[in-house]
C-alpha cells in the first residue's frame, strides 16, 4: 500500500508540473504580448518629443520666389523646303531668396536674347518627349545662370510649350 500511495503522490506531483509550467508560459507570454502591444501604442500614437532644431529648419525654409520671363516665339531650325515650325514659350525662373528677384530684373533682356538665339536652333525632334524637354531646360539653366552671374537660379521652369 504504501507503494501505492507513492504512486499516486507521484502522478499528483507530475501533473501538477505541467500545469504550473503551461501556467508560466502562458503569464510570460501574457506579458510580452502586453508589453509589444504597449509599445506599438506609443510608437504610434505617442509623443516622439519633437526637435525644437527641426521645428526652427522648418520656419527658415522659405518659399522659392518666381520671375516671369516674357513670351517667347521663334521658328524652328528646318531644311530647307519644308514646313515652318513655330515654338511658343512662357518660362518662369525659379530664385531662393526674394532680393535676387530685384537683381535679376534688369538682365531679363539678356537672358531672353540668349533662350531666344538657342531655341532658334533647335528642331522639331529635339523637343520630342520628357527627355527634350529635360534637355532644354537644362541647357536653359545654365545659360540664365550665365547671364544672371554672380546671381543664381535654381530652376527653369515651363508654364507652356507649343509647338506648330
Amino acid at each position: 500500500m504504501a507503494d501505492d500511495d507513492k504512486k499516486e503522490e507521484g502522478a499528483a506531483d507530475g501533473a501538477e508540473a505541467p500545469k504550473s509550467k503551461k501556467k508560466l508560459i502562458m503569464i510570460i507570454g501574457g506579458a510580452v504580448l502586453l508589453l509589444a502591444v504597449g509599445g506599438g501604442w506609443f510608437f504610434l500614437m505617442g509623443s516622439h518629443g519633437e526637435d525644437k532644431h527641426a521645428e526652427a529648419a522648418k520656419e527658415a525654409v522659405k518659399p522659392p520666389n518666381f520671375i516671369d520671363v516674357p513670351e517667347i516665339m521663334v521658328n524652328l531650325a528646318g531644311t530647307p523646303g519644308e514646313r515652318v515650325q513655330y515654338l511658343k514659350a512662357k518660362i518662369v525662373l525659379e530664385v531662393k531668396e526674394e532680393k535676387q528677384v530685384e537683381l535679376i530684373k534688369p538682365s531679363m533682356p539678356r537672358v531672353t536674347d540668349l533662350f531666344q538665339t538657342y531655341m532658334r536652333e533647335l528642331r522639331a525632334g529635339d523637343l520630342n518627349g520628357s527627355v527634350g524637354m529635360f534637355r532644354l531646360r537644362e541647357e536653359l539653366t545654365k545659360r540664365v545662370n550665365l547671364a544672371v552671374a554672380p546671381n543664381q537660379v535654381s530652376a527653369v521652369l515651363f508654364k507652356e510649350v507649343l509647338v506648330q
